[in-house]
């Protein structure tokens, strides 16, 4: 059951040719998509390549700073990628997504660590730079969402928000429904994935688990440890980001700016 078959260069040359496939399917089709699947498969060679000689360093040094140095990388890339996909003009915005992320993804990790799997030392990479990396994933897309959402619908709909003003609603009351809405938005995903997961899907950690030779049932315990730490993890950055967002379309006087 722990014999994992290792994948060698020809192997990954092999896999290649998937892409390959897909790329004459869309020469076919007349698709227009061959330079991204071209240039993402690339990219995702490339990175996926690094990634690996880098976390086989900080595994092999097992020292806390390393570690740390890895999520904070982690971190500042999902919190720039999450601003982009919100509003790249809008300043500000990237340290409040910085601090939402940071503020979700390190409350649920801490939880999970501390009080679930309990390695030999906190710091133990084996653990918390994957834990980590899933819940800051999830959280950076479930921000991105709920913040382009609530952009969106406070500039559709600024009209209504300034009648709810001038009758003497509170900023906080006036966007209350698309705040609400965009919540509901960022978390769609990781519901959705909740409601079908195991009968539609067996999401990646499970597969990876079973793959490298782990106890099924056991690759089941920590899938619903992940799936239920997303849940709380991306609730909690959808909240942040929301609740950060709309105070900057008010000023002192509590007046709307769009």
């Amino acid at each position: 059951m722990n014999n994992v078959i290792e994948l060698d260069v020809i192997d990954l040359a092999l896999a290649l040719g998937i892409i390959g496939v897909a790329i004459a399917l869309s020469l076919w089709q007349k698709l227009g998509l061959e330079t991204q699947f071209f240039f993402g498969a690339g990219r995702s060679l490339l990175q996926l390549l690094v990634v690996g000689y880098v976390l086989d360093l900080v595994f092999a040094l097992h020292n806390w700073f390393a570690v740390l140095i890895v999520i904070l990388f982690m971190l500042s890339v999902a919190a720039i990628t999450a601003r982009n996909r919100i509003d790249q003009q809008r300043p500000g915005l990237l340290p409040i997504v910085w601090l939402s992320l940071i503020a979700s993804t390190g409350l649920t990790v801490a939880y999970v660590i501390a009080a679930i799997v309990q390695p030999p030392v906190w710091y133990e990479p084996q653990y918390l730079i994957p834990l980590t990396g899933m819940l800051l994933g999830n959280a950076m897309n479930g921000a991105s969402l709920a913040g382009d959402r609530l952009i969106n619908a406070i500039k559709q709909n600024h009209q209504e928000i300034e009648t709810h003003l001038c009758l003497g609603a509170t900023p906080k009351q006036a966007i209350f429904t698309y705040q609400k809405e965009a919540i509901r938005t960022g978390l769609i995903p990781t519901l959705n994935t909740m409601m079908v997961v195991g009968l539609v899907t067996l999401p990646g950690m499970f597969t990876g688990q079973v793959l490298a030779g782990a106890n099924p049932l056991n690759a089941a315990s920590y899938q619903i440890l992940i799936l239920f730490a997303i849940a709380l993890t991306n609730l909690i950055a959808t909240f942040l980001i929301t609740e950060s967002l709309y105070r900057r379309f008010f000023n002192q006087k509590l007046q709307l700016i769009i």
